[in-house]
């Protein structure tokens, strides 16, 4: 298991154990990971692959890579709105995932995209935004990773202007 993984479920657990965050990170974690800031996204995922919850961030908004993914895990499993929290007896049945983001770079068209490698963020002028991670089961083409990535965000990609941005991720699971 990667030490990005396990950071994230070490946190998951703790916090459904106790209610509060962890604060002692395991030190061949804290090693594994020293001196690296990124975004980062936490997915948990059933063993049937189904998403049971995924929250993250596009930009370092931690002093350090260990609190980005402390931080996430925990909102992946107990915030986001589409499902209802975990719960510390369903932990056996789930595996965590670590998503770490590169910088996000503009892009001109939607033929410098391409859904295997590049995540894809659309944004408006008025701050409208939708995220999509790359490599994701169900999208196969650019317009598919446009579309459901506009859908996020309520924008019609009809009607609406916005802007493009690709990432490169980093995929550590257990």
């Amino acid at each position: 298991m990667s030490p990005h993984a396990r950071l994230a479920r070490l946190s998951l657990e703790h916090y459904l154990r106790f209610h509060r965050p962890l604060t002692q990170v395991p030190p061949e974690i804290a090693e594994a990971l020293k001196g690296r800031q990124a975004g980062a996204f936490v997915s948990i995922h059933s063993v049937d692959g189904d998403l049971r919850g995924c929250i993250g961030t596009l930009n370092p908004c931690k002093p350090s890579l260990v609190e980005e993914i402390l931080a996430n895990a925990i909102l992946a499993g107990t915030q986001d709105y589409r499902f209802p929290p975990v719960t510390l007896e369903e932990m056996g049945y789930l595996e965590l995932k670590v998503d770490v983001l590169s910088q996000a770079e503009d892009i001109r068209s939607p033929e410098e995209l391409d859904p295997r490698r590049f995540g894809v963020i659309v944004t408006t002028a008025e701050g409208r935004r939708g995220v999509l991670l790359p490599d994701l089961e169900g999208v196969d083409s650019v317009d598919d990773q446009i579309r459901i990535a506009c859908r996020k965000a309520g924008i019609d990609p009809r009607r609406d202007r916005y802007r493009l941005q690709r990432f490169t991720v980093e995929r550590f699971g257990e």
